[in-house]
């Protein structure tokens, strides 16, 4: 059988010079078997889109003409049927060895800047050899956060790193990610900090600046040397706001702002003046996550609109509440498409339940944490328990026995392995 690539070529070469071919015609000029004929379709109309198909007869090119092979096609090889003349095209000759670049890309993107607070006095301190390990800890604890949360680190400058979040994956949620990440580097520096003070004596600080808007993003730089950048006013205000951000904190302009209000708690720092902008622009200091985990969490508050046309589903919900409370065990699957309104539903049976004493509790898996199997009940325990991310050991162990203190559960068997599930240093057993 003649090879694929050089197949793919005289069917190129022919759609060019003819614009439309019956596929009973390209099967008898080019011997080809029904199976090769299927791959060259799929390819050409789903995969290229270079043409369509007409009523499963025809092949109609759509490529235009300047859509040429990358390589003419070869002689035939012995064994292999010749092909016609008429299937080389002079032009096919002279055709260019590389494709042309691909087009750059108007998008809304958040950009991250972070960067080391004081690192030349970090350089003077270390010998060189310390300072790479010390900044190579630094830049894989930010890496591990940013994969965490879906950005791309584009850069790596010096000691600071330009993260994208909505390039080249786009999320429906980019600018929470790239603030869930700003307030997981801070934190992923103190537990680096408690590594370096015993091996390094030294202590690592961020600032750490956010900023949304548009963008064209490609490839920039020459055939040496190419990156994807994104140029436009983003970058640059994105920088500017890490400049003004005080050690281990995350500033944020307006823009961010907006897209992630009622799931964190943000404190204004006025209108500032940066560098370049003809207008002050509005700033705001990311202090920690509000507790809201969907839209309807944001909204309640506000109020919502009355729910239309779910009257036999939440009838359905309410009547199974009604069976639990009388000792009837009941268990509600809900399932369908994104965006019919399940957690609509939920939301009406919540407020349902509200005026009867009862006990709730809700469990959430996040995309943020596909690793963790467990993450909806460590997330649950976080809540209840109410402790901050960076409260002392010995805070937390105490927290956790006042809650089970009134479980009846032996404390010397539950703490230990809560202490684990959380990530917290086991309590020392005590001796008899």
């Amino acid at each position: 059988m003649m090879d694929y690539d050089a197949v793919l070529a005289h069917v190129l070469a022919l759609l060019q010079q003819e614009q439309r071919i019956a596929y009973r015609v390209l099967k008898r000029r080019l011997q080809l078997d029904d199976e090769i004929l299927e791959d060259l379709k799929d390819d050409l109309i789903y995969a290229k889109k270079l043409a369509v198909d007409e009523e499963g007869k025809v092949l109609v090119w759509t490529g235009g003409a300047t859509m040429l092979p990358r390589t003419p096609p070869s002689d035939p090889q012995p064994g292999q049927p010749a092909i016609p003349q008429d299937a080389h095209p002079s032009h096919v000759e002279t055709a260019p060895a590389s494709p042309p670049a691909p087009n750059a890309e108007r998008r809304q993107l958040t950009l991250m800047f972070c960067d080391l607070v004081d690192s030349t006095t970090l350089a003077s301190q270390l010998d060189p050899e310390d300072l790479r390990e010390v900044v190579r800890a630094y830049q894989a604890a930010c890496a591990e956060v940013i994969q965490r949360y879906g950005g791309h680190i584009v850069q790596y400058l010096g000691d600071g790193l330009l993260v994208y979040f909505g390039y080249p994956q786009a999320h429906e949620d980019d600018a929470q990610r790239a603030v869930r990440t700003g307030l997981g580097i801070v934190e992923a520096m103190d537990t680096l900090n408690a590594l370096l003070a015993q091996h390094r004596g030294v202590r690592l600080a961020v600032r750490l600046g956010i900023h949304t808007g548009l963008v064209v993003v490609g490839e920039i730089g020459s055939a040496g040397r190419q990156e994807q950048l994104a140029l436009g006013d983003t970058p640059n205000i994105a920088a500017r706001l890490q400049g003004l951000a005080a050690p281990d904190t995350v500033i944020i302009s307006e823009a961010t702002a907006r897209l992630i209000h009622g799931y964190f708690v943000c404190h204004t720092l006025g209108t500032q003046e940066l560098k370049g902008l003809a207008q002050p622009l509005l700033v705001y200091q990311v202090l920690q996550e509000s507790g809201a985990q969907t839209r309807l969490d944001v909204a309640t508050p506000r109020g919502l609109t009355p729910l239309v046309g779910r009257e036999e589903e939440v009838a359905l919900l309410r009547r199974r509440c009604d069976q639990a409370t009388t000792g009837l065990g009941q268990v509600v699957l809900l399932s369908g498409e994104a965006g019919i309104g399940k957690s609509r539903l939920i939301q009406v049976l919540k407020e349902y339940v509200t005026a009867e004493p009862h006990a709730r509790i809700e469990w959430r898996g996040s995309s943020y944490h596909q690793q963790s199997a467990l993450y909806p009940v460590i997330d649950h325990l976080h809540r209840l328990l109410r402790w901050h991310h960076d409260a002392p050991p010995a805070e937390t162990l105490r927290t956790i026995e006042a809650a089970l203190a009134a479980s009846g559960l032996a404390l010397s068997e539950a703490v230990p392995l809560l202490a684990a599930l959380l990530s917290r240093p086991s309590p020392h057993p005590t001796r008899p």
